[in-house]
């Protein structure tokens, strides 16, 4: 899942905040473990969120429920409540691996290498297969040791949990780990996970 999504505002840093792919690649002369964030960082999914909106209204209205609002998120983080969580999230993951397939590669992922991939991961708010289908088709995956998605573990970001269980599978330290993303969530993930931040 996109964080444009939901607060596109807040996501655009300073220039001078923001790294380019060359900056990007140096990080591991600074850090010993890099996790990046995948759409908007890596790859830029081709999803309309607006649509997957109205799948997953789709989904309460078939069970007759009143969807508790309009917006992804609301829906996504209210589905436990009305026994909805596998549905709404299979709703989701279909459109996000169609994105991942058509998605697009950005110059940021270059600094992916392959003899460093024991020390690299991702953690994103795509669902994991779909972040699997957007590597796979960028030819990404060698230089990844780690996937963590929105589904690998019990929650998302900006919830800490997921970047530190990204740092903990390649076996890296939060104190000498490094979390590049695009948005105010994923800074908010970093800061809240006790890990260095840096804009793409």
């Amino acid at each position: 899942m996109s964080d444009a999504s939901s607060d596109a505002a807040s996501d655009s840093p300073a220039a001078a905040d923001a790294l380019d792919p060359a900056s990007l690649a140096a990080l591991r002369e600074e850090f010993g473990t890099v996790v990046y964030d995948l759409d908007g960082t890596l790859v830029d999914l081709v999803v309309d969120w607006g649509a997957v909106a109205d799948d997953v209204i789709a989904v309460y209205e078939d069970a007759g429920a009143e969807p508790p609002g309009d917006g992804l998120w609301e829906l996504l983080g209210s589905a436990p409540e009305y026994g909805l969580e596998a549905e709404v999230e299979a709703a989701i993951a279909a459109h996000e691996r169609e994105g991942a397939r058509a998605s697009t590669r950005l110059p940021h992922a270059d600094a992916l290498d392959p003899a460093t991939a024991g020390r690299t991961a991702v953690c994103s708010l795509n669902c994991e297969d779909a972040c699997r289908i957007a590597l796979d088709a960028h030819g990404l995956t060698p230089g990844v040791a780690a996937v963590v998605g929105r589904d690998t573990v019990s929650t998302h970001k900006p919830d800490p949990e997921p970047l530190l269980s990204a740092v903990e599978r390649v076996g890296g330290d939060p104190e000498d780990a490094v979390f590049v993303g695009d948005s105010e969530r994923d800074a908010v993930t970093a800061e809240r996970a006790g890990i260095a931040f840096r804009w793409v």
